[in-house]
């Protein structure tokens, strides 16, 4: 996806996990709310919250904290979860915080290192550089394996 883009902008969703700033693409964003209430599924995956009702839709919770490994903190007034498109499904990404909406020369986007601050490769998509930051680009559609994507959509209330 990234060498298709190599000319032009990205427009992105930066948000920090710990001291690294990741982001996502701005168009994958469907919103960005406070924290709320989350319900336990038993039997869910570590990583998986449980879900929130938002305006009627069930939307799986993901903690990218336990998805990524890193340490469990408290969540606090910056906490935020992103809700985004991932297969056609909405699913809720909590993060630490949300930082700011940037566009990013597609030129300044590198391949990911083998491992970027403990994080597997696969997640990311790249690491683009502004300034004196650098900002790992998230591969939502890698985020999830296809076999936790049926069982998130699995969570879901099933029709009448």
């Amino acid at each position: 996806m990234l060498e298709e883009k190599k000319t032009g902008e990205l427009q992105l969703v930066t948000f920090n996990m710990g001291k690294e700033e990741f982001s996502v693409e701005i168009l994958k964003v469907q919103e960005i709310i406070r924290m709320m209430e989350i319900t336990r599924i038993p039997k869910s995956p570590d990583f998986v919250e449980g879900v929130i009702n938002l305006r009627g839709k069930v939307i799986p919770i993901i903690d990218l904290r336990k998805r990524f490994g890193l340490p469990k903190i408290d969540k606090d007034t910056d906490t935020r979860i992103i809700v985004i498109e991932s297969g056609g499904k909405s699913i809720g990404l909590i993060v630490d915080s949300v930082s700011e909406v940037l566009r990013l020369p597609a030129s300044t986007v590198e391949p990911p290192p083998e491992i970027v601050g403990g994080i597997d490769s696969e997640y990311i998509e790249g690491v683009g550089k502004l300034e004196d930051r650098l900002i790992i680009l998230l591969n939502l559609d890698k985020v999830l394996t296809s076999h936790e994507k049926h069982a998130l959509s699995q969570m879901e209330p099933q029709p009448a």
